[in-house]
């Protein structure tokens, strides 16, 4: 099940589109800000009064300005900047809305953007782990914030990080088994090297080949012994296993 599979829309009528209450003083301007099709001015204006409110439900109404774009560019960005510092605005109250609003947004990008600025890294770390979790390795046609979260990992170490990326791996999607090796790799674990080779076995990108066998001599970590034969066949041209069970080139 991918991530907007699990998230229903909100059915008991008292919520705007932007899922803030009817009875809140952010409600008036909540449906403006987040409209496409409302002119500019009457968009920046409603975007101006809930940033000054910096409350959760306003940074509720202020996410919405994130899910589409306007021309020119220019206008576009300066909108989704002032809609970020109105967000960053209500500190620790913006996080419960960011977490509602990630869990069917399209794009993660903002969303990662406003939590890494409002958390300290830990925290920031294990709050997008959870978000994979979210996710499990099967077929999806749209998987653009799995991506977007396993490439954001490859960023960290934590000790988190290797057993949730791992699954990933094995993903039916190439982009994302190319993203999880990168970020496993990344957390300079001798520990995945078991996974790393059970994935090499199953692998069939070049492209991804290639880079784990990279990352396997970059780091010299020792294959098991049981593996080893395994991983010399799975390898790409030009690599072996070495007597050490570290892969080499030829």
């Amino acid at each position: 099940m991918g991530l907007f599979d699990r998230f229903k829309s909100d059915k008991d009528g008292n919520k705007s589109s932007s899922n803030v209450p009817n009875d809140s003083p952010a409600a008036k301007w909540a449906d403006k800000a987040g409209d496409k099709r409302a002119q500019n001015y009457d968009r920046q204006e409603a975007i101006a009064k809930l940033a000054e409110m910096a409350s959760a439900d306003a940074a509720a109404a202020l996410l919405k300005r994130f899910t589409f774009n306007i021309d020119p560019s220019i206008t576009d960005q300066e909108e989704k900047d002032a809609a970020y510092n109105g967000i960053l605005a209500a500190g620790e109250a913006a996080i419960a809305p960011v977490r509602v609003f990630a869990e069917k947004a399209e794009s993660l990008a903002w969303p990662m953007k406003i939590l890494k600025d409002l958390l300290d890294e830990d925290a920031f770390v294990e709050e997008i782990v959870l978000w994979l979790s979210r996710w499990d390795t099967e077929y999806s046609k749209f998987i653009d914030p799995k991506l977007q979260i396993l490439t954001a990992l490859e960023e960290y170490k934590h000790p988190k990080i290797r057993e949730a990326v791992e699954p990933f791996l094995l993903d039916v999607n190439e982009p994302a088994r190319f993203h999880a090796i990168a970020t496993t790799l990344a957390q300079e674990d001798a520990a995945a090297v078991s996974a790393i080779v059970d994935a090499l076995e199953q692998e069939e990108s070049f492209r991804i080949k290639n880079k784990t066998a990279e990352g396997l001599v970059t780091r010299a970590w020792p294959i098991p012994a049981d593996k080893r034969d395994a991983a010399r066949k799975a390898l790409p041209s030009g690599y072996t296993v070495d007597a050490e069970g570290c892969v080499k080139k030829r």
